[in-house]
Order: C-alpha cells, then structure tokens, then sequence
C-alpha cells in the first residue's frame, strides 16, 4: 500500500483566499478540500478524514476559534492552523492553549505557510505512529499461534502467503479454534500492519445496532443519537476490518455490506453524503455458507467477495498433539498474570487433558486452564482442579460398552455442563468456552432439550 497524500481542509469566507491555498497546496502534493465556512467544514470533515484544517478566525456565523472547539471534540487528532490579522493575534494565542497546533498572521507568506503545514503534518503522523508502536509495545502484538501438528503447520503457511498482500480473507471454522487470533496474524504482517484493526462480533448485535455499528450515524438520524458517531468501516481506515461471525448479518445489512466493500464508500445511518473508506477485509465464520446461500439467508454476491482466500482452522479434537503444548502456553500466561507459581500439570491432569474431546475448542481450553489456576493450591495442575473435565472424562469411560465416539463424549458433557448450570444456556456456553449460538446449534444437533 503506497502512502496516502497529507489531507488539508482550508476555510475561509473568502473564495480568492480559497482558490489560492488549494492551488498552492495542490501543486505541492496536498489532497485539498476547502470550506466558505465552519458549518461547511463541519460537514465536510463528517465525510472525510483530514490531517491539518487551515481555518481562517474571522468568519460570519461560526468562526475559526468555535470551529476548532467542535473539531476538537469529536478529532482531536487533527492540526488546527488558524489565520489571523494582528488585531485578533491575542485571541490565535489563547487558541493556542486550547489545542491548536499554530497560527499564522495576515498577510502571511505562503512559504513559511507550506513549512508550518508540512510540520503539522509530519506531527500528526508522527503521532500516528507513535499510537501503534505503543499498542504493540504493550500487548495489541497478536499472541503467537501455538501448534506443531500438520494441520495447523498447513494454516500457518496459508497465513505466510496471504498475509502480506492485500486481499480478503475469509477464515473458517468452529468457535473457539481462534479465527480471530489468525486474523491478527494476518494484520499485524501485512501492508496495513501500522494502521488500525477494527473488529465486529456480527453475530453478538441485533440488526439495527449492527447497522450503527458497522456504518456510523448522523445526530438526530434516531432517538437517542445525539452526536455523530464514525463506525467500525470508516474507524477501519488505512487498516484491517475484522467481520467475525459474518454469517449472522441479516440479509438487508449483507446488501449495504457489499455495496461499501464494492464501491469503498459508506452513507452513515440518516445520512445522504458517501464517505470514503479503505481498508482490507477479513472475515469469520463458524456456519456453512454454502448451505445459507441455497437456504436464501446469505447473498451468493457478497459471498464470493469475500471468499478471495480461503483459511479452514481445525478443531482441537483433530489435532491432539497441539492440546498439551496449547494448554502449556495458557498455564505460563495466566500463572505470570496471576502472580502465581504454578509450572506445570501432573501427569494425571495431562491424561485427562488429552482424553478430552474439548468441544469449545481453544476457547475452552483457556478458559480451563485460567479456572484450574484460580484455585489451585499446589505447584501443580491436579485433575481435582479440572473437575468438569474429570465429571466428563469420567462418564465418557464409564464401562466397556460405552459409545466412545468424539460426538458421544462431546453430547454426554454438553449435557452434563447444562445440567450443572439448570439449563442456562449462558452460564452453561460460558463454562463450555463457546457462545450462544454455537450452544445452541450442538444442542439442536444432539436433540437436547430444556426440562
């Protein structure tokens, strides 16, 4: 991805004064928008997203001085230069201590005009990057996949091919093997990596606070809108939007999803204008596509758009020989969060680990591992500190004549952790490692039903 032009909006009431700074910042290599106005430039900063404003102070209506206050509540990012005469260079000063980045004094010279800009720029991206350097610093680096099985040395060289390009990726699999985690890989090598990683749980939201979510609002566009809000694609911006779960969007949404993934532009929600967007695109699901496609609940367009490179992640119980190491991993993280000296799992704990058909998958095996931490005593990991896995394993092999399928042992502890919980579907997911839905879809699948 090559770099973007710094983007610079001028304002003033003046067209001359317009007209000119555009050609002049033009000819340097600007993107250069302009505004007669504050309101004007409010509107036009709705729409597109600027590094530096010029705005001149002395303006009818809204001036330069109450324009920078509304920028800087909803962009503070943004490098605020106003222009002055010298009989208002008191009033640029006081700006000044509320967040401008300079001023300048009329007639000005367009030369130190073209270093200040330059400067205010070079701050702002500086700043930028500054941002992400941190978030890497302290924890946004995306957690290493671990696993040395076949299976998953497959998945990691599909993420060193696809991850340095820009296409769209669509990851698939069931919840808990880490999509999301792959999809941090993905971003974090690849040609956005300095840039944001917005993601979208589009199965946790109902379909009008997705809408929202996904394309922002104008204020007033419904009951309790009271400000504009930029959503998660224009946030996305110069970065990686992360669409988890994608096969729960509702057909409606699906449309306008494809339309802002086709076109790179939005209208947010009660808005009229197209805001520019770019971004890549990843996305997630745990639900056969294909069988929503003929059902009619998924769009085939939308489908093959973001199905350019495909990455299927498998199931822990078809990589066993990645459950040890996985849960090894868990237990050194969450032992140094926890303040804990803890170092490994008895013998006894490592048998029923790998005896497990872990149906949450990696989720679950997380959430067992922190669980086993918070109330073990030992040095060890005990199988008494693994209790729901021991009940199952248990039951699983209770006698010789027991069903001992993958699916038979993954039935008899679904049902057992509902039971546990009387049947609340979302203590009981929660315990399994595993959302809602995909609770509900296994109990569909196994004929389990509420008392």
């Amino acid at each position: 991805m090559t770099a973007r032009s710094p983007r610079l909006l001028i304002v003033d009431d003046e067209l001359h004064v317009r007209e000119s700074l555009s050609a002049w910042f033009t000819e340097d290599g600007y993107d250069v928008s302009t505004a007669s106005g504050g309101k004007e430039a409010l509107a036009v900063l709705g729409r597109q997203k600027f590094d530096v404003v010029i705005t001149d102070i002395r303006m009818p209506g809204m001036d330069g001085i109450e324009l920078q206050r509304h920028i800087h509540e909803t962009e503070p990012e943004i490098a605020i230069i106003l222009v002055t005469a010298y009989a208002s260079v008191s009033t640029a000063v006081e700006a000044l201590k509320e967040g401008a980045y300079d001023y300048l004094v009329k007639p000005f010279d367009p030369e130190e005009m073209s270093r200040v800009v330059e400067k205010a720029c070079e701050k702002v991206h500086l700043r930028e990057e500054n941002v992400s350097l941190k978030e890497r610093i302290n924890g946004s680096r995306p957690e290493m996949i671990v696993g040395t099985s076949r299976a998953m040395q497959r998945v990691l060289d599909l993420v060193d091919s696809v991850a340095p390009t820009e296409a769209t990726v669509l990851i698939r699999g069931e919840s808990g093997t880490g999509k999301e985690l792959v999809a941090r890989q993905i971003h974090a090598r690849g040609p956005r990596s300095f840039g944001p990683m917005v993601a979208v749980n589009c199965g946790a939201l109902p379909e009008g606070v997705l809408e929202s979510e996904l394309f922002g609002h104008e204020k007033g566009s419904f009951t309790g809108a009271t400000a504009l809000r930029k959503g998660k694609l224009e946030l996305a911006d110069g970065g990686t939007l992360f669409l988890d779960e994608i096969g729960e969007i509702s057909p409606r949404v699906q449309v306008d999803l494809l339309r802002a993934l086709e076109d790179k532009k939005i209208i947010r929600v009660g808005g009229t204008q197209e805001v520019p967007v770019d971004f890549r695109v990843v996305c997630a699901t745990n639900r056969d596509l294909e069988e929503a496609i003929r059902e009619g609940s998924f769009r085939e367009d939308l489908y093959y758009r973001i199905n350019v490179f495909q990455i299927n992640l498998p199931p822990l119980r078809e990589r066993p020989e990645d459950i040890l190491p996985i849960a090894e991993h868990f237990l050194k993280k969450f032992a140094h969060s926890m303040g804990r000296r803890v170092e490994k799992f008895s013998p006894e704990a490592r048998d029923l680990l790998l005896k497990y058909p872990w149906p949450g998958n990696v989720r679950e095996l997380a959430n067992a591992v922190e669980r086993a931490l918070v109330v073990c005593h030992e040095g060890e990991i005990l199988p008494k500190y693994l209790p729901i896995i021991a009940r199952s394993t248990s039951a699983a092999f209770g006698g010789p004549s027991d069903d001992l399928s993958l699916q038979a042992i993954e039935h008899q502890h679904i049902l057992k952790v509902l039971e546990m919980s009387e049947f609340n579907v979302t203590h009981a997911a929660k315990s399994l490692g595993i959302d809602r839905v995909t609770l509900y879809n296994k109990m569909r699948k196994y004929s389990i039903e509420r008392p």
